[in-house]
């Protein structure tokens, strides 16, 4: 399967653990997730030096073509809601994960679209066995 993973890039690295746990255990399972280097340490800097423009077709195109969409949400980004609301638009199924006690937008929390799950988890062990179960309900 082909899984854009969305994370926070400038808005803050606090939680890259999660963010690596999710893309380890998604490659480690065979999925191509051609985002997978967002979850990397210093992403910021190399991201910093693309022009805008080619990122927003880059990824653009990413989401186009991937089957799902996986967003940690744990710190706000106006980038992974944007990509979010992007995936629901052209109907791709979206997880929005976030560590619980953390507040999320309510644009992403109230929105009723059944395409769209909102999962908290305690830890990044927990966080990959939520994903792991948002993908075998799609596989059905």
């Amino acid at each position: 399967m082909n899984i854009y993973f969305a994370c926070s890039i400038t808005g803050g690295r606090e939680f890259e653990s999660a963010y690596q746990a999710i893309v380890g255990a998604l490659v480690e399972a065979g999925h191509q997730v051609p985002t997978a280097h967002l979850a990397e340490s210093g992403v910021g800097v190399v991201e910093a030096v693309l022009d805008p423009h080619d990122v927003y077709a880059r990824d653009v195109d990413w989401i186009r073509s991937s089957n799902v969409l996986i967003a940690e949400v744990s710190v706000p980004s106006h980038g992974v809601g944007y990509e979010i609301g992007f995936a629901l638009g052209i109907r791709k199924p979206v997880l929005a994960l976030y560590q619980e006690g953390r507040k999320v937008s309510k644009m992403i929390s109230g929105n009723p679209d059944e395409l769209l799950k909102v999962r908290s988890y305690r830890d990044p062990v927990e966080a990959t066995q939520v994903m792991k179960d948002f993908l075998s309900n799609i596989l059905k």
